[in-house]
């Protein structure tokens, strides 16, 4: 039986929640600019791990890695920005920045743990 992978799980899950906001905000506020930003950052955290798993050396690995824990502190600026501009209201951004935060500390722990394993 296959194990699961955290961070891949998480940030799937998170890419979900990323994608249906988004689609609220065009929809319900025709915020368009932002939301594209959102969607954009916040989908690619996940895609760079999943590219990861097949990476080609292990300095590949860090390096789809390293970009994708940069993809989640730009998401997170996203979403911080997105409230502040009253777009989105304090729960929804409570939720989805806790979800970052433990996705942004599980891949620097990734990172910092596979460079001291070269």
């Amino acid at each position: 039986m296959k194990k699961e992978n955290t961070i891949q799980s998480k940030s799937f899950d998170f890419a979900l929640g990323i994608v249906r906001l988004t689609k609220r905000l065009e929809k319900d506020n025709k915020e368009f600019v932002l939301s594209k930003q959102l969607l954009r950052s916040g989908t690619a955290i996940g895609a760079l791990i999943r590219e990861a798993e097949h990476a080609e050396s292990k300095k590949d690995f860090i390096h789809k890695m390293s970009i994708s824990l940069k993809e989640a502190n730009e998401t997170r600026y996203w979403l911080d920005l997105l409230m502040a501009s009253d777009f989105i209201e304090k729960p929804v951004h409570k939720i989805l920045n806790d979800e970052i935060t433990q996705i942004i500390r599980l891949l620097a722990s990734i990172v910092k743990s596979s460079k001291q394993n070269i």
